[in-house]
């Protein structure tokens, strides 16, 4: 994978999102930019095996010192797929890790090596860069420390129709603001390798049951937020004349294929640097089986 090229591809999708703190509106804001690599996975190349191919990659940015961290983030719907998501705060910082990787004839090949040991897994890569909008934005928080998975909904807005576009974004929010329910999340578009109009926004959640809280209040408590029936109809009229589609998907992070900040790795080693369990040693009578014992794990296969 070749999630550092010094080309602009793409496709889209985004990254920020984040906690809720008491002092929100005071905390740094999300990256300004975004570069992005998507891979479709063949069906049984993804878990272990996919971990073991990306870390080869992990370890070669890694010794780099590259500035670009990126978090990995695997699919829980749609089809089965990875995203590797660099964060930088200007193209310039891209470019100069781009120069980097080129100007280090080992790294480049190392890369490469990893580049074609991943791409057996593979059905097909795109990359994308994204550009961070304020606007589109309500109390991001792009410390992603503790956090395990993503919510990503991506818009597309019809020609003409950004004024419209802003409109509705800024009635949601009034509305998030009257509900006080914590919603969050970072606003971004696509700049490179999208189609144009197409619009992110992304959340980070430490836990699943952050999005049963969310989904607790059901709509009604949207409606009257919006301003009642007639709130809800000029909301609803906005959005068939405006946006043309929406997607949400939900991936959850993997630590094993990102690199991840230091701050998050300080914060959180258990999750982003687990420590490696020594081997078992064989006991000299093997302990008899309790009576009971559950013939498989919840949840496996």
């Amino acid at each position: 994978m070749s999630r550092l090229t010094p080309v602009l591809l793409g496709v889209s999708l985004a990254l920020a999102g984040g906690a809720i703190v008491a002092a929100q509106d005071a905390a740094p804001t999300p990256p300004k930019v975004l570069q992005i690599t998507r891979e479709w996975l063949k069906p049984g190349r993804s878990g272990l095996v996919h971990d073991k191919s990306e870390a080869a990659f992990v370890s070669a940015v890694s010794r780099a010192k590259l500035d670009g961290h990126y978090i990995a983030l695997n699919s829980m719907s749609g089809k089965t797929r990875a995203l590797y998501m660099s964060r930088y705060p200007s193209l310039e910082a891209w470019e100069k890790d781009n120069q980097t990787i080129g100007k280090n004839a080992a790294l480049t090949a190392e890369m490469d090596r990893a580049g074609m040991a991943d791409g057996e897994l593979l059905d097909g890569s795109d990359q994308a860069v994204l550009t961070y909008d304020e606007q589109l934005s309500y109390h991001p928080q792009p410390d992603l420390s503790h956090a395990r998975y993503f919510e990503l909904t991506a818009f597309h807005v019809k020609p003409g129709h950004v004024g419209d576009w802003l409109e509705i974004v800024k009635m949601y929010k009034a509305a998030c603001d009257k509900m006080n329910r914590g919603d969050h999340w970072a606003g971004y578009a696509v700049a490179y390798g999208g189609e144009g109009g197409t619009y992110i926004s992304l959340t980070h959640r430490d836990s699943l049951a952050e999005v049963d809280k969310m989904m607790a209040g059901g709509d009604q408590a949207f409606i009257e937020a919006i301003g009642g029936p007639e709130g809800i109809r000029k909301f609803e009229e906005l959005l068939r004349e405006t946006i043309d589609s929406q997607r949400t998907e939900l991936f959850s992070i993997n630590p094993k294929q990102s690199y991840a900040e230091e701050a998050w790795i300080k914060a959180d080693p258990d999750f982003w640097k687990p420590k490696k369990t020594a081997p078992e040693t064989v006991a000299a009578k093997p302990a008899a089986p309790k009576p009971a014992a559950a013939a498989a794990k919840p949840g496996g296969r």
